[in-house]
């Protein structure tokens, strides 16, 4: 039964252990503040007597014991002390001795990545382990490789970030400066062979930005990868993990996954099975959904600090309009030296129709087919509003005043019915 509070509840945590707050209701207004103590929100500390605001819940943490109060309605509430949290730090400690010793050699430090199925909290243990990294003063780098999600950008791309403070307990990772690379599909499976091309490209790009920069070289890089780890999701973890030539593998929740790895890679790549955390919620298919239309929103509204997107018209003349990946035709149907794989990162000219009415087109920073489109970070988003074929023009909704960038737009599965508009 959901509890209505109005003066607050204090919820009084022994050492070692955590409060779980569930608050499924989208605008209930839910604020925790840390009276007394020391805690922390997914390795983000609380500082004393400010008021947080949870959306969605959380799970605050102790390591020395302390006192929180809770104001607002909660669906459930209730303190653990059966929590993964100091197996998570010693997982943050074994990184950070890799992180030293690379400091010693001048060699690159430790790239790891987080393995599981759906649900099982992969996005909050990279959360965990960079914000400890960055309270000891790292800068690692965050790669997300979850298309379905999209914790970094929107779903459908592929994303990497450099993180220099921790993520804030409201609004998450500051976004400055994201490396995106565009996919069109909320799941590897939409166009595999491109999801690999993609990873590959990321991941040069990636190892690339490590030389950049002593701090983020030795801080190394944490992958965040998807929930489908069966079948083609299996290789495309074992791909990840050679292209990223990555170092550990934390794998929550799965011995089946665990036992795998341990088999099909290298005996130098460190694999670690850990558990989940019991406040992971499974979500199903349409929370799932409903999240990533939640993040497309976001993406133009904005969360807790509202955004103001533009809407105007773009005449089809003036389009430069792609999507990535052909229909597959039979080998012998290929030019010679081709094979139907290589449809699949083929550049495809689309004539504008109704059929693009709610999609998601990005915007690329290749300026022609020419260059390499796959391998070109992304501007950013925009959103189909509306398909006028009398006028020859489309309505976009954009985070950022006309004209459009003169470079190409690449088609996107994802759709976003505007509410606003």
């Amino acid at each position: 039964m959901a509890e209505e509070v109005t003066e607050g509840v204090e919820h009084v945590l022994e050492p070692d252990s955590e409060l779980r707050l569930e608050i499924e209701d989208k605008n209930a207004k839910v604020y925790v503040t840390l009276l007394s103590g020391f805690a922390e929100m997914f390795g983000t500390e609380l500082v004393k007597k400010k008021k947080y605001e949870i959306r969605g819940g959380g799970a605050f943490f102790t390591y020395q014991g302390c006192v929180l109060n809770v104001v607002g309605k909660t669906d459930v509430s209730y303190i653990s002390k059966e929590t993964p949290m100091v197996q998570y730090l010693n997982c943050h400690g074994a990184l950070e001795n890799m992180s030293v010793i690379a400091e010693d050699k001048d060699e690159r430090g430790p790239v790891c990545m987080v393995a599981g199925p759906m649900d099982v909290g992969k996005s909050t243990l990279c959360r965990i382990l960079l914000n400890y990294a960055v309270r000891r003063g790292r800068r690692p780098l965050y790669v997300d490789t979850d298309v379905g999600q999209g914790s970094v950008s929107i779903p459908g791309s592929i994303a990497t970030i450099l993180i220099e403070r921790p993520a804030s307990i409201e609004e998450g990772f500051s976004q400055t400066a994201p490396l995106v690379y565009h996919f069109g599909h909320n799941s590897p499976s939409g166009n595999g062979v491109l999801y690999k091309t993609i990873i590959t490209k990321m991941a040069r790009a990636t190892l690339g930005l490590l030389n950049d920069n002593k701090r983020t070289k030795y801080s190394g890089v944490v992958i965040n990868t998807c929930g489908w780890v069966k079948g083609g999701g299996y290789l495309n973890l074992l791909h990840i993990a050679q292209a990223y030539n990555v170092d550990a593998i934390f794998v929550l929740d799965q011995e089946r996954l665990y036992n795998e790895l341990l088999r099909d890679v290298p005996s130098n790549i460190r694999v670690v099975l850990l558990p989940k955390s019991g406040g992971v919620v499974e979500r199903s298919r349409d929370l799932r959904n409903e999240s990533r239309d939640g993040r497309i929103k976001e993406y133009f509204y904005g969360n807790r600090t509202p955004l103001y997107p533009f809407s105007f018209e773009v005449k089809f003349q003036d389009l430069k309009l792609y999507k990535i990946g052909a229909p597959p035709l039979p080998d012998s149907c290929m030019p010679i030296g081709m094979k139907a794989e290589d449809n699949k990162t083929k550049l495809v000219a689309v004539t504008p129709s109704y059929g693009l009415l709610h999609h998601i087109l990005a915007v690329s920073f290749a300026e022609s087919v020419e260059d390499d489109v796959i391998g070109s970070n992304l501007a950013g988003f925009v959103c189909v509003t509306d398909v006028d074929i009398e006028r020859q023009s489309l309505m976009i909704l954009s985070p950022q005043p006309r004209p459009l960038p003169n470079t190409i737009l690449l088609l996107s599965e994802e759709q976003f019915m505007d509410s606003h508009a």
